[in-house]
């Protein structure tokens, strides 16, 4: 019994991972390939039609009409998990109506990665840097936030001012033992080197 408990467990765990990270009644009417220069040559054609887009934020300002994000494109698939590190096909706009709330600029920072299902409203021209570039604009239907990327610093088992220690007497292990300690840290207070 304790066996099938187990099995049922695991099942439950790896769909519960494999879950949407939005709504599923939204999801199942949203388109998933996006190919943004289509939208900008027939913007009539994709208008109030439902997209999941991947992005990485780029910038979020509260504006009249809402929260506005501006996000390099990242593909996602079907369940609204980002494919693609690498981002491609260009920039968004989605905007986040103001009668639905905020999204605090804060937390919707520059580098954050984030998953949304967003209705083609219109193209709108803007600036990168220097260059014109025009811009697909969504209403946010759903968004998922993920979560932030840490970075981790590996650190040596060992103090880093005893580095590279070396004895300044033989080792007191044989030739076919050398512990990997032993260049690092300096020998117990009780040590006496053999005389010669």
């Amino acid at each position: 019994m304790k066996w099938f408990s187990l099995i049922i467990l695991i099942i439950l765990t790896t769909f519960s991972s494999c879950a949407p990270v939005l709504r599923q009644e939204i999801i199942e009417k949203a388109i998933v390939d996006v190919q943004f220069s289509s939208i900008r040559q027939h913007p009539d054609l994709y208008r109030g039609k439902v997209f999941i887009l991947g992005g990485l934020i780029v910038s979020t300002k509260l504006t009249e009409r809402g929260s506005l994000i501006e996000a390099v494109y990242i593909s996602a698939d079907t369940r609204g998990y980002l494919k693609d590190v690498k981002p491609t096909n260009g920039r968004f706009m989605a905007i986040y109506p103001k009668d639905r709330g905020i999204l605090d600029p804060l937390i919707y920072k520059e580098g954050r990665e984030i998953t949304i299902a967003g209705e083609f409203l219109e193209t709108q021209t803007g600036k990168i840097g220097e260059m014109e570039y025009t811009y697909p604009v969504f209403e946010i239907k759903d968004i998922y936030l993920w979560e932030e990327k840490k970075a981790y610093y590996l650190t040596p088992p060992y103090p880093p001012y005893y580095y590279p220690y070396q004895y300044p007497y033989p080792s007191p292990y044989p030739y076919w033992y050398d512990p990997w300690w032993r260049d690092y840290y300096p020998p117990p207070l009780w040590y006496v080197p053999p005389k010669r």
